[in-house]
């Protein structure tokens, strides 16, 4: 194909994601390293700039929901194509039907979480300009195989010589299918193929190659998030601001009174501890606090918040009765970018500021809206080690973005 025959040619993303996942339920959303599974996928397709436009295929509202807090359009699948049995090629086909418009599907498996942006843009390329009618990914493995035998028949090698059995070093190993994604033209989708016409694949490296299929795979596939996958676009300089919600964040929610009508509340110690290593960073921390509690406690409650910023060193906003303006208001006197501001909150009077900032974070007990919008939702709930688990976040994603410009050219090279 020429670029010619591919001008205004229309490649969609779709990411099939039904309800009915028997090994984990509802696996597609299920928090991964803070984020819902789905979202680690669609963030990478989304900011790679290859697509017109990035689905997902679901038959599930919740699903549905965060796909879309996520930037996805929902294609609303049948029943047919959501059963047990169904095949991922039906979903596609029955896609593909209802959108003639597009040219070009990109099939992208929800269950592989550290897709990056130039893991799409080399199958785009070499569909929209080299000639190719479908790619795949593969992964390269080491491993010597055998043919399965049954009873007392001998078996024999299938990929090696055992009397030249080679050191791993001098082999180059075998490419396998990995399953994170199909790319095709739509005429070779609809007859019922991922692979034919003139057929490339797109090799991922194998600190890449993540697929979570049981509970078994989840643990490991967190701890690989967490040092490979793909944390947005976060600017170099990282994040500058991080604002803590002060009830149901940094307290449990609940005020403990006296016998003598005294109030008091706790703290947790690793919360602390986090913040003090996010200003180690030079990341400014601050406090915000609405006008929530009955008026007996308030200014109690007040004075104890405010001594427990006085003792973190941080400044403090009480009575804030819009947290979006006053959120907007220290950005603006930092002269910072959205990127560059990390927010975490428990509630509604919060999901404006959780969905604007570069981070937005909720405790894992937080408001059951809250923790559809946020981008990072901790294991912990508020009060209980949450916040230490929000700015060990933070951390991290600060230390990605410094190295991520000199990750994906490394990358590029190794692979083009």
């Amino acid at each position: 194909m020429s670029q010619e025959r591919n001008k205004d040619k229309h490649f969609a993303a779709l990411v099939l994601a039904r309800g009915g996942s028997k090994g984990i339920p509802l696996k597609n959303i299920k928090p991964l390293a803070g984020l819902p599974l789905i979202a680690w996928c669609l963030r990478a397709l989304i900011d790679s700039g290859e697509f017109d436009s990035v689905w997902v295929s679901t038959d599930h509202d919740e699903i549905e929901a965060i796909s879309i807090e996520w930037g996805a359009q929902v294609f609303r699948r049948s029943a047919i194509t959501s059963a047990d049995k169904a095949t991922s090629i039906a979903a596609v086909i029955e896609f593909a039907k209802f959108h003639p418009e597009i040219d070009y599907i990109g099939q992208v498996q929800c269950t592989s979480p550290c897709l990056h942006p130039f893991h799409v843009a080399g199958p785009c390329k070499m569909i929209r300009e080299d000639g190719f009618d479908s790619v795949f990914a593969v992964t390269r493995r080491h491993g010597f195989r055998w043919q399965e035998v049954h009873g007392d028949q001998p078996t024999v090698p299938l990929n090696l010589d055992p009397k030249n059995r080679p050191r791993r070093q001098d082999w180059d190993g075998e490419l396998i299918e990995n399953g994170a994604f199909y790319f095709g033209t739509r005429e070779l989708l609809l007859s019922g193929l991922f692979q034919g016409g003139k057929v490339g694949y797109f090799e991922m490296q194998a600190e890449y190659s993540v697929d979570i299929d049981t509970d078994i795979d989840w643990p490991i596939a967190e701890q690989r998030v967490l040092k490979f996958g793909y944390f947005g676009k976060t600017k170099p300089q990282g994040i500058q601001l991080v604002v803590l919600g002060a009830d149901g964040v940094l307290t449990d929610n609940q005020v403990h009174i006296t016998s003598t009508g005294e109030e008091f509340r706790s703290f947790n110690y690793s919360d602390t501890v986090g913040i003090q290593l996010l200003q180690k960073k030079g990341v400014e921390v601050k406090i915000i606090a609405d006008d929530c509690g009955a008026p007996i406690m308030k200014e109690g409650h007040s004075s104890i918040l405010e001594k427990h910023a006085k003792r973190l060193g941080v400044d403090i906003r009480l009575g804030c009765e819009d947290k979006m303006v006053q959120l907007d208001a220290w950005r603006k006197e930092k002269t910072l970018e959205w990127t560059q501001v990390a927010y975490m909150g428990n509630d509604i009077p919060d999901m404006s500021a959780i969905k604007r900032s570069g981070i937005g974070g909720a405790p894992g007990d937080a408001h059951h809206d809250v923790v559809t919008i946020a981008n990072f939702v901790c294991k912990h709930p508020g009060g209980r080690g949450a916040v230490r688990e929000f700015c060990d976040h933070v951390i991290l994603v600060m230390e990605k973005a410094k190295s991520a410009i000199e990750q994906e050219e490394a990358a590029k090279k190794t692979l083009f």
